[in-house]
């Protein structure tokens, strides 16, 4: 029984010669290989004095049993034996000769010619001229090895030239013997050798095995005949695994004819020939089938004139490309009786898979190689049941099955590291799962996943991740399973349930606890490179705002005196064409900038897609453009937690366009740099903004106590700190204020303007007043130090009642004691338990008037100073001061005396002393008066 199938096998293989290289004794293995790369180099040579071309198939390795099933077709038996061998000195020579005739005695019987390559030794017996033995100086000093092949395969021709013409003309009278594969043996003893039935049985194996010859000696149309009279005798005796050879040979020599290029798919790899099919090769695809067409005058009683192949049949009986595969199938339906012969028709479904292959007949290779795959030979061992799956695979490959092909693929891996192994290959079970991936619409790139529908089948990919992991855990590469791990969980989040993501996170968090995930490329040994897998999902970033300064920090330009802040980028006032491109949004400027050596910060919206709170080691911002002191945050966020505000800081240590590209993180022990580029649904304001050159920070703080009232100025500006005062009217107050330079700079200028807001009120005189001098003296002030600065303050508001007034003077009768009780002084200040008041209407009056008067003033202040003040910029500090007047004195009765002169006249006034302080009066020429608290004189 033939135990080994060779899967490289195709149907050109029959036309050729098979020549086995051996080494005898220790030979060095890249010697060897080296050798014998040279030798089967020459792999096709032209017959001398004819136009056929003989076609080599050389082996280091073949089995002996295999060689048995030569009579069957004869491209299995070895014809040719080279050997190569070391020999250092004459005395080793006999035993090496010696051995070198045992190897020949292995594949003895089916052996045309042998030759012995010996290298190393020199001398005496170097120097005789041998046939069968070459001696080589060294394995460098041998350029004729090529030569001497081309001479051993003439050799090989003549033999199977004289093989060929013997067998084609044999004798009518003579006994034609009964070629048999091994285990039909036993069947024929005892057999009737005398009838017609087993004389046409010997007739139609012959007549196949001389169209095996003429195959293989280059003629192709003989072959075609043989092979045609072989299935017609044999056909009518039933003996199908012979009908099966000869049909298989008819459909080999029709393929040869058909596609000269080869179906082995090594492009180019079989001919480049112009012999005589090329003549023949235009009319190739003829349809239809062909019928048989011999002429029979061309056919003598014993067999084929040798000369008249040209001229019969001229490719007539060559199978169309349809009819060679219903051949095939007929061939391997006979094969398939034969338990035994299970290696052929295993190797004639593969060959006629690579034929349909070529004829992009895709479902048709399929069902053959369905068939293939269920046909069952003795138990193999692992190393066989991996070649026959990558072939399998292979061949899948080829007519275009990708997830099919992936499948074998995967099941060869599997098979690499079987328990029956006593040392698994998990690095080959490693290298045969990646070439899976393409089938199953996998890549290593994350990128591939960020677009788009997810491609393929997301629980067989995982299975395939989680595998690769696996593998690479027994390699002994804990890196290579992060980033497999890694992987699976960045592009199959959406697919993994709860209790998965669970799973993965905490493998993925043993493994990084040895070997931390990084965002370098892993290069392994056979040179493929696995890009870093960064966890843009974990969390997952909606979106990214750049933050302005707070307003206190935020850095004005100086109005040039010239107005030369008018943009000059283009000569019209206004277009209406905007260039507007996609990437535009990212790339766009902020219309507000950062100073340098100040905390910047840029808020991220994120939130969690993980059903456990997700702890974020280490977040911080990707930029370019500036040096930038990144300042990293670690969070945790809830469970599935929705949008989340987190914000990033950092601190711009050089001046420029800095532009934020991303951020990084440190999750479950792998570092991801996360790109925006990368991230398709982020929404941005624009990531680029200009760090202006370092300004001073000032702090004020006052003697005064922080007011409850916050100002609400019209323009906008926000102050940031408020003070109140509460003064009586008419009393000044000085307010200190401590300017602190609390920056790296030095302040160098400052400038001080005040604003009186929301007042109706008519003021006297100078309610703010400072001397700026006194402070600049101390400029410019050095980063910690503190200046003073005072600012008077004085009010001097009008309290008078003006229509109580009015109505007093026009009222002259009544007495100056008589005070009215409705007075709203008197109410508020000694209030009265009477309900309702004697004046009504008076009282509705002026009854809602609030003896407290408000003033509100912001004090700005302008200061600059170190680098960004030389490039004119400054920043502005407000201070907010809320002044509540209460009234000291008030007039509430105006009366007249009759004048006594025409001098003077006498204006009389009541005073009222409205605080609870004692009060003195002073008037000009008048004695002072004293009044008490609450207390009214005249």
């Amino acid at each position: 029984k033939m135990s080994v199938p060779d899967y490289m096998q195709c149907a050109e293989d029959h036309q050729t010669l098979l020549v086995v290289v051996q080494p005898i004794g220790i030979v060095p293995e890249e010697s060897f290989f080296r050798i014998y790369k040279r030798i089967s180099a020459v792999s096709q040579v032209n017959v001398r004095d004819s136009q056929r071309v003989l076609y080599i198939r050389y082996r280091h390795h073949y089995p002996p049993e295999n060689n048995e099933w030569g009579d069957f077709q004869t491209h299995r038996k070895v014809v040719g034996l080279i050997t190569i061998t070391d020999c250092a000195s004459a005395k080793d020579w006999p035993q090496t000769f010696e051995k070198f005739h045992l190897q020949k005695e292995i594949y003895g019987s089916t052996l045309y010619d042998s030759r012995l390559f010996v290298f190393g030794l020199q001398g005496e017996i170097a120097e005789q001229p041998r046939t069968d033995v070459a001696f080589y100086p060294s394995y460098e000093e041998c350029e004729t090895v090529e030569k001497r092949i081309e001479d051993f395969i003439e050799s090989l021709f003549i033999v199977l030239e004289s093989k060929r013409l013997d067998r084609a003309t044999d004798k009518s009278g003579d006994k034609i013997p009964l070629l048999c594969v091994p285990f039909e043996k036993k069947d024929f003893v005892g057999l009737d050798t005398d009838s017609r039935h087993y004389k046409k049985r010997c007739q139609g194996r012959m007549r196949k095995h001389v169209g095996d010859l003429c195959l293989q000696a280059g003629m192709l149309q003989d072959s075609l005949v043989h092979y045609h009279m072989a299935v017609e005798l044999l056909r009518s005796v039933n003996d199908f695994l012979w009908l099966g050879a000869a049909l298989e040979g008819l459909c080999s020599a029709s393929v040869i004819y058909h596609y000269p290029g080869g179906t082995g798919g090594k492009v180019g790899s079989r001919r480049a020939q112009g012999g005589s099919l090329s003549a023949e090769a235009g009319n190739r695809h003829r349809p239809g089938a062909q019928e048989v067409l011999i002429d029979p005058g061309a056919l003598t009683s014993n067999g084929i004139n040798a000369d008249t192949s040209a001229e019969i049949g001229r490719a007539k009986n060559c199978l169309s490309p349809e009819d060679i595969i219903d051949k095939y199938k007929e061939a391997i339906s006979y094969y398939g009786k034969y338990k035994n012969a299970g290696v052929i028709e295993l190797e004639a479904c593969v060959k006629a898979v690579r034929v349909l292959a070529i004829q992009k007949r895709s479902m048709e290779a399929s069902e053959f190689l369905q068939n293939a795959v269920y046909i069952n030979l003795r138990q193999l061992s692992e190393e066989e049941k991996i070649q026959r799956y990558s072939i399998l695979s292979e061949l899948y490959e080829r007519i275009g099955f990708h997830r099919k092909s992936a499948f074998f693929k995967r099941i060869a891996a599997m098979q690499c590291a079987a328990p029956s192994i006593p040392e698994p290959g998990w690095r080959a079970c490693y290298k045969l799962l990646l070439e899976t991936l393409p089938g199953y619409s996998l890549s290593l790139d994350p990128k591939d996943f960020s677009k788009g529908t997810h491609r393929g089948w997301a629980a067989v990919q995982m299975r395939l991740l989680h595998e690769l992991v696996y593998a690479s855990r027994r390699m002994g590469n804990p890196a290579l399973c992060v980033r497999h791990l890694s992987f699976l969980l960045q592009t199959m989040l959406d697919f993994l349930s709860d209790q998965e993501k669970k799973d993965v996170t905490q493998s993925l968090e043993s493994y990084t606890a040895k070997c931390p995930g990084t965002m370098e490329f892993i290069t392994l040994p056979d040179g493929l490179k696995l890009p870093p897998v960064p966890f843009t999902k974990l969390p997952i970033v909606r979106s990214v705002k750049l933050l302005n300064l707070p307003t206190s920090l935020r850095p004005h330009k100086m109005k040039s005196l010239l107005g030369q802040n008018v943009s000059t980028k283009s000569p019209f006032i206004y277009s209406p064409i905007i260039a507007h491109s996609r990437g535009e949004e990212r790339s766009k400027k902020i219309d507000f900038q950062w100073v340098q050596g100040d905390v910047c910060e840029v808020q991220l919206m994120v939130y969690n897609p993980m059903p456990f709170e997700l702890r974020v080691e280490n977040m911080g911002l990707l930029t370019a453009g500036v040096e930038f002191e990144s300042l990293p945050a670690a969070l945790s966020l809830p469970a599935e937690s929705g949008l989340y505000p987190v914000t990033l800081v950092g601190v711009p240590q050089t001046t420029g366009q800095i532009t934020v590209n991303g951020y990084h993180t440190s999750v479950f022990g792998v570092f991801s740099d996360c790109l925006l580029d990368n991230l398709p649904g982020v929404k941005t304001n624009g990531c680029t903004v200009e760090v202006i050159p370092a300004l001073p920070r000032l702090q004020i703080s006052t003697s005064l106590p922080r007011s409850a009232h916050t100002l609400q100025p019209s323009s906008g500006d926000e102050i940031s700190t408020n003070v109140s005062v509460q003064l009586y009217n008419g009393e000044t107050q000085q307010l200190v204020i401590k300017l602190e330079n609390i920056g790296t700079e030095p302040l160098e200028t400052l400038e001080v303007t005040s604003k009186i807001v929301n007042t109706k009120e008519k003021l006297y005189g100078d309610f703010l007043s400072w001397k700026l001098e006194d402070t600049l003296s101390q400029f410019p002030l050095k980063p910690g130090k503190i200046a003073t600065f005072i600012v008077n303050i004085k009010v001097k508001l009008d309290f008078s009642c003006q229509e109580n007034l009015l109505q007093d003077l026009s009222d002259d009768g009544i007495s100056v004691t008589g005070l009215p009780l409705s007075s709203p002084f008197r109410q508020v200040v000694k209030p009265r338990v009477e309900t309702k008041p004697i004046n009504p209407q008076e009282s509705s009056k002026v009854g809602d008037f609030s003896h407290v008067k408000t003033l509100e003033a912001i004090l700005n202040f302008k200061y600059s100073g170190g680098p960004g003040h030389i490039e004119g910029y400054y920043r502005n500090l407000s201070l907010g001061l809320h002044v509540e007047v209460e009234p000291s004195v008030f007039f509430t009765r105006v009366s007249t005396l009759p004048a006594t002169s025409t001098r003077q006249c006498h204006l009389l006034l009541d005073v009222f002393n409205s605080t609870e302080h004692e009060l003195t009066i002073s008037a000009r020429n008048n004695e002072d008066l004293i009044l008490h608290a609450g207390e009214c004189q005249r």
